[in-house]
């Protein structure tokens, strides 16, 4: 499988792999799977630990920085093709960061890994429950 994971997941599955499902927790161990992170994940992480939403040791940079090198995980690069993607996306709701996600999922044709019950519902992209 090929698993765009969603910002929230690819955080607990690092530091809190309990809140992932079993499904979600054996994907994330099968060497198979393709992982994938978009870096507008990394944008929510820089402004979530600006905001003190989220505390990342030893700071966000670093953070992200080991997570890329220490993981089987690839960057989804934002294409014009993912840009143009979003205006396509039927979303309920207009989180800018959702749209991009979902549209890199689409573009790449990867499955979602998000608990996000509004991106779950959306049936515009694959999606896997996280939770």
């Amino acid at each position: 499988m090929r698993l765009l994971l969603d910002t929230h997941v690819w955080v607990w599955s690092l530091l809190e792999p309990a809140r992932l499902s079993r499904r979600v927790r054996t994907a994330l161990g099968d060497a198979g799977n393709e992982f994938w992170v978009s870096p507008v994940s990394v944008w929510e992480l820089v402004m979530l630990t600006a905001k003190g939403r989220l505390t990342l040791l030893p700071d966000v940079e670093r953070w992200v920085e080991r997570a890329m090198d220490e993981t089987p995980i690839q960057e989804a690069a934002v294409t014009n093709a993912v840009a143009i993607e979003t205006r396509r996306l039927k979303l309920p709701h207009a989180d800018p960061a959702d749209h991009f996600i979902a549209a890199t999922a689409r573009v790449f044709e990867l499955t979602l890994v998000t608990a996000d019950r509004r991106l779950l519902r959306a049936g515009t992209v694959r999606t896997m429950k996280a939770n």
